[in-house]
């Protein structure tokens, strides 16, 4: 039971360990576990007004405005009426409400949909379909598969999924439609990752396969760990039949997975809703506010002490001006019994005057906040150069509360996979017997970029061949036709040496599932050229090679690791001919290779080269026929090997180096991780804008580094990229010191760079930025990273990594993710933002400052997490430089001119309280009070604020570096806060005195008086309203329509009102309300009036023009530089240069590896992982007599778009949004 929200019951204790049995809802409720329905939101309908007031009043304003209005309905002190105060709070009240209420109904609406998904549920019960718990002896059992809604299953619940459905709760896997229970699932929801993971379900469960009589009887017992968001692990048993069997993350599906390609699975429900391990890593909400919200709070209190500062003073001086004049003042005006007293006078002044100066803080300021935010938020969601038209995805402001920090932003932590990468790999270029293909040359032999117009290499001669494969250089395919013997074996080599499986459930459509991309990449390259990987046997592999349909029996798979980073298998060809096919990292390869490769090794490494320097991740293939009488030995001491009980892995290493020796070099392969579009270009620009990149990514280190070079993060030039891969606290220490000696070889071990800083009970220490000399880059893995992050290591670590130009950091856990950022938002003074399209990212996702979710193909659950979300990475330096730097500037505009005009307007009250004997006397008429922020200067300024822009997004580009004043906080701060205040009195003394002096004994044309206190009010209001419309106009930069229809028409709007209000007919029939009746038309006819307003006005705005114009000249900033060069250009800027492919020139080659594990080669081999063969097979390649079809050939050539997901990655998409460089490229063109 709950409270407003609050939970009034008694907390559950804490589950050490999760019991429940299958089938048996009575005994599992006992336990009291979650049910699958999740809920996001907040309130309810009877729960939202009364939590949501009490959320509001916890503002520190709301409670002010709150008490001012009590103090208004006490009529000892109350000089105004209660309207002016009660209006303003009950539309902020309604404003903010009527936001929260929209947020939380779209929340309900997520929460509705999502528990309210159907799923088979297995139900057993009388023929009324009764729970088990009903069931009584004689009753007519049955047992059915029912479709239930998410929300209704529970924990012990036997469920059946079919194919492309998603995992409703975390399940133990039971059986599945697969050949020895095998299922794949896609994880993109987890890990933003699309290539498929297998699961298997035991033996003992798997037998049951879908027969509901068994799967009903089934009463087995799982004890487990108890809910966590471990995402990579999971211990526990299943007790069935007294057998007790072991359960880990291989035979547990988690919600947010989806099946593919499996057409059917059941699985028993271990937990649901919030306690699934999807829900436990999106972690709590929190509350996230801006920098300017924490120091508008630091400065409201400022000026708390400020208001009752000058009531202070203002008291005292009625209490001094009862004592000396109050006696001779009853004369005119009788005080009631009891209040003659000058103290209790002044008690009561003190009271009133916190009602009259109560607008240094008004509540207007933040209904206006709110507005701003509102509306920039709509300018994210409108921008149309944001959308991405390939998947439908416009870019979405999920919060209206964090646009100016946007502008702020020092850090940005972002995923890999999903994020920075497509996920795709791509076969784009090889190297064959020393020559390399791949590059498109023109008729002088000149290489041509290649484009989507260039023209492809037909396949079709291939009925086999995948549609979606893209290659450009045609010459490659006309060595396979010519029956080049190298290039035969070449593609022979990629099409056996793999751990792939083919699907084929329909005669000439395969399907390859690959344990990786990188892999499935290289099978589908050899498919397309001729040499189709067709089916797999525990002990055979089956390929068509143009046309023929050939069976090599596999003999011997020596599998992948991370430290031999190469894979064999051992061969026999029909006609009998031993061969060892080897793939792998190329300086490994090369350390085995015979001397006679010594001149192709030359000119592949040149190759390599040329590739490594593109960013293409490299792999050397190579060969060697065995001896059969040697092969025999060997075979028998591998088998000896494989089941030795010690040093198992040590005997079976060796092996492997004394058959991998002497091979023969064929070639080598470049494949593509491809990045998403415009990656390289978006870092770029933010590292200009003196943005840090970090990248916490689960993935291993050398996938990390290849993705850091192509992204342009590490680069060739970098002094040095640090590499932390210790394994001990005192290794990585180590490492981290000398890393920050080596970038500061006469620093010490120096404290002076943690700055103590005063916080709110606590202290911490802020780590200062540190100049280096050079750029330099820093990786660490996820072992060491662990080290790092001990409370002890921290700072070390933090400072090593802050004086680094770029981070990366691998085979982090989500929690890891969240950790780094904590540590930079705990001792770095800057903003952080994280970006991840995956579950395993919100945690990270919600610890920064800023949380963005990529959306498109893969998962949503980042997005539902996330502040911010779009669909390419490319968005985001248009989402910071322009959406982000604009809000902040616009705020911070808004904040300086809105307390400006505030306090200005409520100083001249305090001067004014010197010439009223301290009476609590108001300078302006009560209605000019009420309407001045909420009618006469609320348009302007919300003008300024929503449309003001220093320079348009075209420049915000060329400039990145006008973002780095918003990290710095320049253009709002307590200094500036300062200034601002210091402005406001003196233009309150002009406001008062100068209006004061020209008045004061003066006489109309006509002889008569004019210095009355209604007259001197209309004149120092009007003089106000005049100075605060000119002093916006000095800060507005960027005129509009609408901004000159909103200043004109407040100036018109209060002439208008002040006319109708002090006119004879409000008089009449509001004769208390309207005393002010005739003082507009017979003082704003005087001459004299409108002179002194426009000397007034001029002496206010003359020291900010001075001061202005003396700054830009003597010492300009670089928005005064380049807005100094827009007014010069007095056009659009003109396009940038066009920008070649980045092509990067190094030596490093990435050999890079199959998978972030250890491969799948056991599975292979043990007939643990098959498909059913498909009924009816033929070659596909040619007729019944095997002869290829030569006809229709049309070549062109490069790149394999593979997709284990089976979704078209290479298709042409029509009407595609022109990015920012090809409209560039367009514009040069014309």
């Amino acid at each position: 039971m709950t409270f407003f929200g609050m939970d009034c019951t008694r907390r559950k204790e804490r589950e050490l360990e999760r019991k429940l049995r299958a089938n048996d809802r009575e005994y599992n409720l006992s336990f009291k576990y979650a049910t699958n329905a999740i809920k996001t939101s907040k309130y309810n309908a009877l729960t939202f007004l009364p939590l949501n007031l009490f959320e509001q009043f916890q503002r520190i304003a709301n409670a002010y405005f709150l008490v001012l209005l009590v103090l208004q309905v006490i009529p000892w002190i109350s000089s105004l009426s209660w309207f002016t105060t009660v209006v303003p709070l009950v539309m902020v009240l309604t404003a903010t409400a009527a936001k929260d209420a929209m947020d939380d109904i779209n929340r309900h609406r997520s929460d509705n949909q999502v528990n309210n998904r159907k799923v088979q549920v297995l139900l057993g019960g009388k023929l009324s379909s009764e729970r088990w718990m009903d069931v009584q002896v004689g009753d007519i059992i049955i047992v059915l598969l029912s479709s239930e809604r998410w929300m209704d299953v529970q924990v012990g619940d036997i469920i059946k999924l079919e194919n492309n459905q998603f995992v409703t709760a975390d399940l133990l896997l039971l059986s599945s439609s697969e050949p020895l229970n095998l299922i794949y699932i896609e994880t993109a929801e987890l890990d933003g990752e699309t290539n498929l993971k297998v699961r298997q379900a035991l033996t003992v469960t798997g037998d049951m396969g879908d027969n509901i009589e068994s799967l009903a009887a089934f009463n087995g017992e799982v004890r487990c760990e108890p809910p966590n968001n471990r995402l990579d692990r999971f211990t526990g048993t299943l007790t069935y039949d007294n057998q007790k069997y072991s359960l880990d993350n291989e035979k547990i599906l988690l919600r947010g997975c989806t099946l593919r390609n499996t057409d059917w699975c059941f699985g028993l429900v271990l937990f649901g809703g919030p306690e699934t391990k999807l829900m436990q890593n999106c972690g709590k909400s929190t509350f996230k506010r801006t920098s300017i919200d924490r120091l508008m709070n630091v400065l409201v209190l400022f000026i708390f002490l400020f208001l009752a500062f000058m009531c202070s003073i203002l008291a005292v001086g009625n209490w001094i001006w009862e004592l000396n004049e109050g006696s001779q003042f009853t004369v005119f005006l009788p005080r009631q019994e009891g209040t003659d007293s000058a103290a209790l006078s002044a008690f009561l002044t003190f009271w009133s005057y916190v009602i009259i100066l109560n607008t240094v803080v008004p509540i207007s300021l933040y209904v206006s906040v709110e507005i701003i935010r509102l509306g920039n938020s709509f300018y994210i969601d409108w921008d149309r150069k944001m959308y991405h038209a390939r998947s439908d995805t416009p870019a979405e402001a999920r919060t209206t509360t964090l646009n100016e920090e946007l502008g702020q932003i020092k850090y940005i932590f972002s995923d890999k996979t999903g994020t920075l990468t497509q996920n795709i790999m791509t076969f784009n270029k090889c190297s064959v017997n020393g020559k390399s293909y791949g590059d498109v040359c023109d008729y002088t032999g000149q290489r041509v970029e290649i484009t989507e117009y260039t023209e492809r290499v037909d396949f079709s001669f291939n009925p086999l061949a995948d549609p979606r494969f893209v290659f450009h250089d045609h010459s490659l395919v006309e060595a396979v036709k010519l029956e080049n013997p190298e290039v035969h074996a070449f593609f022979r080599l990629l099409a056996l040496c793999h751990t792939v499986m083919a699907e084929e459930k329909t005669e000439g459509e395969l399907h390859y599932q690959a344990q990786s991309p990188d892999e499935g990449a290289l099978v589908t390259a050899a498919r397309n050229f001729g040499f189709v990987f067709r089916f797999r046997t525990p002990d055979s592999v089956t390929i068509v090679e143009m046309g023929q349909q050939r069976r090599y029996q596999l003999l011997a798979i020596l599998d992948f690791d991370n430290v031999r980073k190469r894979m064999s298998v051992i061969v026999r060809s029909p006609e009998g001919k031993l061969s060892l096919y080897c793939k792998g990292a190329d300086t490994l390869v090369y350390e085995r290779l015979h001397k006679s490769c010594t001149k192709l090794m030359d000119v592949t490494t040149e190759h390599l080269n040329e590739f490594a320097g593109e960013g293409l991740r490299t792999l050397a293939l190579a060969y060697k026929d065995l001896d059969e009488e040697y092969f025999s030995q060997w075979k028998q001491r591998h088998h000896e090997a494989s089941t030795a009980l010690e040093d198992r892995e040590d005997k079976l290493d060796q092996l492997y180096e004394e058959i991998e020796k002497d091979l023969l070099l064929l070639g080598a392969t470049a494949i593509e991780d491809k990045l998403q579009d415009g990656v390289p270009q978006t870092i770029e620009q933010l590292s200009k804008a003196d943005i840090k990149i970090w990248v916490l990514t689960g993935d291993k280190q050398e996938t990390a580094e290849n993705i850091g070079y192509s992204c342009n993060m590490l680069r060739e030039e970098m002094n040095e990229v640090f590499v932390i891969s210790a394994h001990t606290p005192e290794e990585v220490r180590q490492e981290l010191r000398n890393a920050r000696a080596t970038m500061k070889p006469d620093d010490a071990v120096d404290d002076s760079v943690f700055l103590p800083e005063r916080t709110v009970g606590n202290r911490k220490e802020v780590v200062s930025d540190e100049l280096v000399n050079g750029e330099y880059g820093l990786v660490i893995n996820g072992h060491s990273l662990a080290y790092a992050l001990e409370r002890s290591m921290e700072l070390e670590f933090l400072r090593t990594a802050c004086m680094c130009s770029s981070v990366i950091c691998c085979r982090v856990t989500p929690l890891q993710k969240a950790q780094v950022v904590e540590l930079v938002k705990k001792h770095k003074q800057a903003c952080t933002l994280a970006i991840g399209d995956g579950a395993n990212d919100v945690s990270m996702i919600k610890a920064a400052h800023i949380g963005v979710g990529i959306s498109g193909q893969e998962g949503m659950q980042a997005v539902l997490s996330s502040d911010y979300s779009f669909a390419q990475f490319r968005f985001l330096q248009r989402l910071l430089l322009v959406h982000g730097r604009w809000s902040y500037l616009r705020m911070c505009k808004f904040l300086r001119y809105f307390f400006y005009k505030n306090f200005t307007f409520t100083l001249v009250h305090f001067w004014y309280a010197f010439f009223c004997g301290f009476s609590a006397q108001t300078v302006y008429d009560e209605w000019y009070i009420t309407l001045y922020n909420l009618v006469y200067t609320a348009l302007p300024v919300l003008g300024m604020s929503l449309f003001d822009q220093d320079v348009n997004d075209a420049w915000s580009f060329q400039h990145p570096e006008l973002y780095v004043p918003g990290q710095l906080n320049l253009y709002f701060n307590k200094p500036l806060f300062f200034k601002c205040a210091l402005h406001s009195v003196y233009s309150s003394l002009v406001l008062f005195f100068i209006p004061y002096a020209a008045m004061h004994d003066t006489l109309r044309h006509d002889g008569k008086d004019i210095a009355d206190y209604q007259s001197f009010a209309l004149l120092t209001q009007t003089c106000l309203l005049v100075t605060v419309c000119v002093q916006l106009g000095l800060d507005m930069a960027y005129w509009t329509a609408v901004n000159t229809f909103f200043v004109v028409g407040s100036l018109a709007m209060y002439f208008a009102v002040t006319f109708a209000m002090y006119s004879n007919g409000m008089y009449l029939i509001f004769p208390s309300s309207f005393p002010f009746i005739g003082t507009a038309r017979n003082s704003l006819n005087q001459p004299n009036m409108w002179l002194t307003i426009l000397l007034t006005s001029t002496l206010c705005v003359l020291p900010v023009v001075t001061y202005r114009f003396l700054l830009i000249q003597l010492c300009p900033t670089i928005n005064d530089k380049v807005m100094f060069k827009v007014r010069r250009a007095k056009a659009t800027p003109p396009p940038p240069p066009r920008r070649a492919r980045l092509r990067r020139t190094s030596s490093r080659r990435s050999g890079y590896a199959f998978s972030h594990t250890g491969g799948y080669g056991n599975l292979v081999t043990s007939a643990r992982y098959l498909h059913r063969p498909a009924a009816a097979r033929s070659s596909g390649l040619g007729q019944a007599t095997g002869r290829p079809i030569m006809g229709g050939f049309s070549p062109m050539g490069r790149s394999a778009g593979y997709s284990p997901t089976g979704r078209p990655q290479n298709a042409k998409v029509q009407d595609v949004e022109v990015t920012s460089l090809q409209m560039y490229r367009t514009t040069a063109d014309l």
